[in-house]
């Protein structure tokens, strides 16, 4: 029978290794001898046979000890300290070492390593705010009052009853995991009992009923910058939910809506308005006053101005967050129709419009290029 070799050298390791290098170095050869991995190879599976046995006795203590002091001998299955062969319970070295690789794959807080109380951040919030345009272009500053889950005040946030006080999960030992074995793996995964807290509280406190959190309202005051658009969002760090078990908080998100305004719309940093004007000052031209966020402007209207023509005053928009200058404000004329007419009125109109019948269509120049598309299309 060929003799044994050294667990330390299988392992590659120096014989006053500590756990963790053992641990490590042992991974490391299980995932690359693996049979699974090295199907066709007797040799990968020897090897893998050699590794598994050597971590087996080198992982435990008191094996570790008899080992050190004895050789093969004070560990060998006849010798009653040995490992119980390659099968059953001795599998145990390979499955602990690959329930910490799955441990840390599926959030676990790693093999025998125990743990303690999950610690998680609280929930982040939202609130939609509503703000005029006004309030968007120049900033704002304005309070909020809103829900949010913070830590119980009767219980300090433990969850029990005053005078009494949460014990050790039994099933997970205060872990808050609990292994799995599936084959040669074991997988780590949150406990039914305590749901990862490692904790079970046998008397809950009435306030919060075990929570260690009760909803309350809050009131915050926020600053709107000036530049504000629709959608944008504002984040207030640790405004949100208190965190569970001595966790972090989370964060309040407001996120700005404008209201629609009754002049102005606006597109990123411009503004538009409609702006109506009578006959009289489109066919003649004219000066009228148009109104932008700081007040009234004049603008001229050049005689024969057409309906939806554009005129835009530069500088009179908003000037956005990320930008240095103003947008414009772009006025749109509307030539408004004249209602409630006067027979005067009336008949100063028919004469003008016999005029133009005499001078042909060169006062209609639009109307006059829009009926030749259409005769072309009919004759086409």
């Amino acid at each position: 029978m060929a003799k044994k070799r050294d667990f330390y050298e299988i392992l590659g390791v120096n014989r006053d290794a500590s756990d963790d290098d053992i641990k490590k170095s042992y991974r490391k050869l299980a995932m690359k001898l693996h049979p699974d991995r090295n199907p066709d190879s007797k040799d990968a599976e020897e090897k893998f046979k050699e590794a598994k046995e050597a971590y087996e006795i080198l992982s435990d203590a008191e094996k570790r000890r008899a080992y050190d002091a004895y050789g093969h001998v004070g560990v060998s299955p006849q010798a009653g300290g040995g490992p119980g062969g390659y099968g059953g319970e001795g599998m145990g070295g390979f499955s602990d070492a690959f329930g910490d690789i799955f441990g840390e794959i599926f959030g676990g807080r790693g093999g025998r390593s125990g743990g303690g109380q999950q610690v998680y951040r609280g929930s982040d919030l939202r609130y939609n705010m509503e703000i005029t345009l006004e309030q968007a272009a120049r900033g704002t500053e304005t309070k909020i009052r809103i829900p949010a889950m913070e830590e119980c005040d009767v219980c300090d946030g433990s969850g029990a009853k005053p005078g009494t006080k949460a014990k050790t999960c039994h099933t997970c030992g205060g872990s808050g995991q609990v292994r799995m074995q599936q084959g040669f793996f074991s997988i780590q995964q949150t406990c039914p009992t305590c749901h990862g807290t490692g904790k079970v509280i046998p008397e809950p406190c009435a306030a919060c009923n075990g929570a260690g959190r009760v909803k309350k309202h809050k009131t915050l005051s926020v600053k709107i910058p000036a530049g504000v658009d629709d959608g944008d969002r504002i984040r207030l760090s640790g405004e949100g939910e208190a965190g569970v078990n001595g966790g972090p908080p989370g964060d309040l998100y407001v996120v700005v809506q404008l209201k629609a305004h009754s002049v102005f719309q606006r597109e990123g940093a411009d503004l538009h308005c409609e702006m109506p004007i009578s006959f009289t000052i489109a066919a003649l031209g004219g000066e009228i006053s148009i109104p932008t966020l700081d007040g009234e402007a004049k603008i001229k209207i050049p005689a024969e101005t057409q309906s939806g023509q554009v005129f835009r005053l530069r500088g009179k928009g908003i000037k956005p967050i990320r930008q240095t200058s103003n947008g414009d404000l772009m006025c749109h004329v509307v030539i408004e129709t004249p209602v409630r007419l006067t027979d005067r009125q009336k008949e100063l109109l028919r004469e003008l419009e016999e005029i133009n019948k005499k001078d042909g269509d060169k006062h209609n120049p639009r109307a006059k290029g829009f009926m030749d598309r259409v005769k072309d299309f009919f004759a086409g």
